[in-house]
């Protein structure tokens, strides 16, 4: 599965590096709209990915590069993330201390 999550990623890369080099130096008609609009489009879904699953990448440690890649990678990113927030280490300690109480 993480073989096919990188590939996932790569691939996403690879297409985000082609629509910035389609905005650079425009590639013919009616291929540089195209690849605008498939962009934008992309932008779209990833940014409703990023509203939707918000939930699920709070408590992360580095919350603004999570949020990044969501934007960049969409669900190759997503899948990648365990479901479990990660709790800080004072708030794990203290559940294992209220456990043992």
């Amino acid at each position: 599965m993480k073989i096919l999550l990188g590939l996932g990623k790569v691939l996403t890369a690879l297409f985000w590096g082609v629509v910035l080099a389609n905005l650079i130096n425009p590639f013919a008609q009616p291929f540089a709209l195209l690849l605008n609009m498939a962009g934008a489009l992309l932008v779209l879904v990833h940014g409703l990915e990023l509203w939707l699953f918000n939930e699920r990448m709070n408590g992360r440690a580095r919350l603004g590069l999570e949020r990044v890649q969501v934007l960049l990678f969409g669900i190759f990113h997503l899948q990648g993330l365990s479901l479990a927030p990660a709790q800080p280490v004072s708030a794990a300690l203290a559940q294992v201390e209220v456990e043992h109480a």
